[in-house]
Order: C-alpha cells, then structure tokens, then sequence
C-alpha cells in the first residue's frame, strides 16, 4: 500500500472514530450544568426566586419521564439519550455589575454551559454581553427592554414582548377605547424606574403616544426600592393626565397605588409594563385598591385556562415550590430552559455553533407559551411573543385587548377612590 493510500485510511479511521466519540459524549457526560441569574435578594428577591423555581420545575419535567405533561420532552427521560440538566443557580441581587461578575463566574468557574436570567433588563444586558463576548448562550425570558435585542447578539435569546411591542399594543388601545367608548383620553403621563427597564419602557411610550397624537404632559422617574413616592405622585397629581403608562416592578407598583390613594388621585386609565400588575401577590396584598388597573401580560390563570390548556399540569409542579401559580415573568423562564432543551436534543450535540443555529432556524412547540409557539427573529427576538391587555377586578385578570382575546370592555375611566365600595 502506498504512504499516501495509508495516510487516507488513518485519517478516515480517526475521523470515524471522532464522530462515534462525538455522538457518544451525551451517554459518556450524563449531565449538562445550566446558570440561573436572577436577583435573589433585594427589592425584587420574590420575583426572581420564582423565576428559578421555574426553572426548577421545567428541569424537573425534562430529566424524568412525565407522560400525563402535555409539553415537549416530557414523555422521555432527558435529552439526547437520557443526559441530564444540572441546574446552578446565582445571585444577581438586582444590581448590573453583580449580575455581570457572576454571569462571569458562572461560565468561567461553574462550568455552565448556558445561563437563563435576569428579570430585570438592566442586570441582563450586562450579563449576556459577557455571553456573548464568550461565545455562550443565554437565554432570557422575561427582561421586556428592547434595546436588548437592537443589540443583534448572535448568542442571546428573549422569550417575551418588548416594551417597544407593549408600547404600540397601549398606545392603540387607548386609540379604540377613545372611539368605542369615547373615553376621552387626550393626555398621558409616565412614570417609571429609573433604569434601563424603566427608561427604556418609558422612552418606546413616549414615542408611540407622541406618534398617535397624544399629549405628553409629565414624565416622572424614581429610584427602584423607594419608600416614598408621595413626590412622583403629586407629580403627576398636578398635571393630571388622562392617562398613566406605569413602568414599575414589585413593591414599588403597589407603592405607587397606594400613595395613588393617599393622595386621593386617579387618571381616567392607569396601565403598567411586565411585574408589578401582574404579580398574584400583589393583587392580593392590594385588595379591591389594585382593581381596575391595567397591564399587559402573556399570562394569568385565567388566560391560561382557556387559551393553554397543557399549563395547568406543570403548574401544579411549580405550585408545590412557590404555592402560587405560574405569573407572566416565572412561566417565561420555564419557556426559556423547554426551548433551549429542545434545541440541544434536537441539534444531538453541546456545540454552541449549532445548537444556536437550531434556535434561529426552528419554530417550536411551546404550548406554556400563548400562541404555542415560539421562533427567534433578528437579535434574538421571539416573534411570536404576544401580550394581552388585562384588568383587575376583584383578583381576576380579565382580558380587554386584543379582540381575539378580550372578554370584556374596560371599565374606564377608574372608579374614583371616594366612590369604591
């Protein structure tokens, strides 16, 4: 035999041998660790706490055979051959640069092969850009700032509406309740934390109000983790828009209402961006006083019920680590870490290159997601993500946009404090 007929033979030899140790490293490493960054203490410890226990749970259903789960992977032991998810999780305490540190610390020192996190947009942006700068997958799910994908990030994938899609969706409800229910809604105000959620919201509001002809008549930052909004209020108090886009998260919204009452103040519609609104406890903490406010949300039990009906099983799941259901933030995670897995069984490898690629390219089953669907456009966006307009009454989420969705008109304006019951 020739040298270079041998020399053939040893590399197709060696190549073979590549490819069965490659197809062979699931079975051989029967685990796959994946990071959860998420602020654990601080003023938004329960909303991130929540967010893992989500995680949790979709980890829980992949790594052991749930056939009476309706959801992707449950009816097989892990993926790609049984390997199993690992999860570890990390503190982000709510602040940028610790989210960042231990995004780095994650994949550097723990050995993570992807992060899912952060809830609040400003520790996400930080910590998927060292994701990225490592050519690592991240995986968010509720951080809503859009500037989070204008970034065209090659390894970093949101599950959620944007505030820009929010934005739009609030601007045009406002438009049609003038119409059908001559509301007269002519001015707005904002009010918001001053971070990169809350400024950015705040900013895609302003846009897509000024856009539509409203009059934008205050514009109101303050720190999150305030004692005291009474300022902000009288703020806003004084220039008394018809209408208030809220950007506030956690005690802070009921903060904010609450010092809405003190003041004996409300606008003829007050609407709110992501957690805060939509947080069960919360509504529960404020009573009939969080009635008639509204927000958008990608979920609540009620929409769950009737629009995804493979939710309640998986829910009972994560209810025996939270005792309460799934809100519109926690469910997105779980939706991060179904759609990632699906992504690494489907690929049949760890390679970053080609299980990113899988994300982009594929449309998935999602039935935790409304819609049931989920597919990444440019940046990283879900472009299926939708968001329905709700109002609270009496502790119920109900729905009043869309049209495909709404189960009622708004009450609008609010009932005035003095008049509530």
């Amino acid at each position: 035999m020739s040298m270079r007929k041998r020399t053939s033979v040893v590399l197709a030899v060696a190549c073979l041998a590549l490819c069965v140790l490659g197809s062979a490293a699931f079975a051989a490493d029967k685990v796959i660790k994946i990071g959860t960054l998420f602020p654990l203490t601080g003023p938004c410890a329960v909303a991130g706490q929540r967010c893992v226990a989500a995680v949790e749970t979709a980890a829980e259903v992949i790594n052991n055979k749930h056939p009476e789960l309706k959801v992707p992977l449950a009816a097989q032991e892990g993926i790609n051959g049984g390997t199993k998810i690992v999860l570890v999780t990390a503190d982000t305490q709510g602040k940028p640069d610790v989210a960042k540190s231990e995004a780095e610390r994650l994949y550097n020192q723990e050995g993570v092969y992807a992060i899912i996190g952060c809830y609040n947009s400003s520790s996400t942006k930080p910590a998927s850009a060292v994701a990225e700068r490592m050519k690592k997958i991240f995986m968010c799910g509720c951080s809503s700032s859009a500037a989070l994908t204008d970034r065209n990030f090659k390894y970093f994938f949101r599950l959620a509406p944007t505030d820009k899609t929010e934005s739009a969706e609030f601007t045009e409800y406002f438009q049609k309740t003038n119409k059908s229910q001559k509301a007269g809604i002519k001015t707005v105000g904002f009010i918001y934390e001053n971070t990169e959620f809350g400024k950015h919201a705040a900013d895609e509001g302003k846009a897509a109000a000024k856009a539509a002809g409203f009059q934008i008549v205050a514009d109101v930052a303050f720190t999150p983790g305030a004692t005291n909004l009474n300022s902000e209020v009288q703020t806003l108090k004084a220039a008394n828009p018809d209408a208030v886009y809220g950007a506030c998260l956690g005690g802070d919204y009921t903060l904010w209402v609450r010092s809405m009452k003190q003041m004996n103040w409300l606008p003829k519609a007050a609407i709110n961006y992501c957690t805060g609104y939509q947080d069960p406890i919360i509504a529960k903490q404020l009573g009939p006083d969080g009635d008639l406010f509204m927000g958008g949300t990608g979920y609540s039990p009620e929409i769950g019920a009737k629009y995804m009906k493979a939710v309640a099983a998986v829910e009972k799941l994560y209810a025996k680590k939270t005792t309460v259901p799934f809100d519109s933030d926690s469910i997105q995670e779980a939706v991060a870490l179904f759609i990632l897995a699906q992504a690494i069984d489907k690929a049949k490898t760890l390679d970053v290159e080609k299980v990113a690629e899988t994300l982009r390219t594929t449309t998935w089953d999602s039935p935790l997601s409304l819609g049931g669907k989920v597919a990444f456009g440019a940046g990283g966006q879900n472009m299926k993500a939708t968001s329905v307009i709700t109002q609270l009454h009496g502790l119920k989420y109900v729905p009043v946009f869309p049209k495909e969705y709404a189960e009622a008109k708004a009450t609008v304006p609010m009932t005035p404090w003095d008049k509530r019951k």
